[in-house]
């Protein structure tokens, strides 16, 4: 846990590293259009690859995998990309019954991260909605957000352990924050998806993706009782993000894992500093 912390404090985000190889045949699901597909068999996401559907930066899952991954760091999966295949004369059959948002398989490496990831995920009896929330900032929120996936602590140390690419975005504004998270208090903002507010996230975020969709994008706040986030992670799918991940769990979550915050405008080596705040 140590060493994890020492690792998040310099900054090394940015370089890809394989998965243990703990799913290898799958079936795996995936996020399609901002929603969940599957389970897919091997010779299924050979036929999504060729025909575009799934790329090397789609989010997958399967039985063994702590959390979401991105499919090119899936050792399994990185043949896809290599070879040409032919593609089956009628598409797969989807299953009638879809699955719900959230594998309910998890592993059990860390008994720690296990533990807080079930609080994490707790049902606190609200219904997921896909309409700004304007109510109080503090409250009980949903287990699950449309167009979006939640994700557990021990799913964004992964991320970080491996040194996956994605942006890290802070909403609550308060005198801590998450190593290398980017200030964006404004985009959790009641109002509507076309107001001020998301015209002026859609330009700071498309500056900072560079125009890519398909960014992962991770947004956090307090704890599970802070709509932040979640009207943070909403203005984001509905700008078009396809891998839009909300952190239940927040600073809280994170502490409760033993790991390092740090205070505002405290930035890491060759970072540049970038805010988002709504006018």
């Amino acid at each position: 846990m140590r060493r994890l912390a020492m690792m998040i404090a310099t900054g090394l985000m940015l370089a890809v590293l394989p998965l243990a190889a703990a799913a290898q045949s799958g079936p795996f699901y995936m996020v399609e259009n901002g929603q969940q597909g599957g389970p897919y068999s091997m010779d299924q996401l050979a036929a999504k690859a060729q025909s575009g559907a799934l790329q090397q930066t789609t989010l997958v899952w399967a039985n063994g995998m702590a959390d979401w991954t991105q499919a090119g760091n899936v050792p399994a999966l990185q043949g896809l990309w290599q070879v040409t295949q032919t593609p089956p004369d009628q598409p797969p059959t989807l299953p009638e019954t879809q699955p719900t948002n959230t594998p309910t398989t998890q592993p059990t490496g860390n008994p720690q991260l296990d533990a807080l990831a079930e609080q994490e995920r707790r049902d606190m009896g609200v219904p997921a909605t896909n309409q700004l929330h304007s109510g109080a900032m503090h409250g009980a929120t949903p287990n699950s957000i449309p167009g979006g996936q939640l994700i557990t602590t021990k799913g964004l140390v992964e991320m970080v352990q491996r040194q996956m690419p994605y942006a890290l975005f802070d909403v609550l504004g308060s005198n801590e924050m998450l190593p290398g998270a980017i200030n964006a208090v404004g985009a959790a903002q009641a109002g509507n998806f076309q107001d001020q507010t998301q015209q002026q996230m859609g330009q700071f975020l498309n500056q900072l993706t560079q125009g890519k969709k398909d960014t992962p994008l991770v947004f956090y706040c307090l704890s599970v009782e802070c709509w932040m986030s979640y009207n943070a992670s909403l203005r984001a799918i509905n700008l078009g993000y396809t891998n839009v991940l909300w952190y239940r769990g927040g600073i809280e979550a994170w502490k409760a894992a033993g790991f390092q915050t740090v205070p505002p405008g405290q930035m890491q080596q060759g970072q540049q500093p970038q805010q988002f705040i709504a006018q």
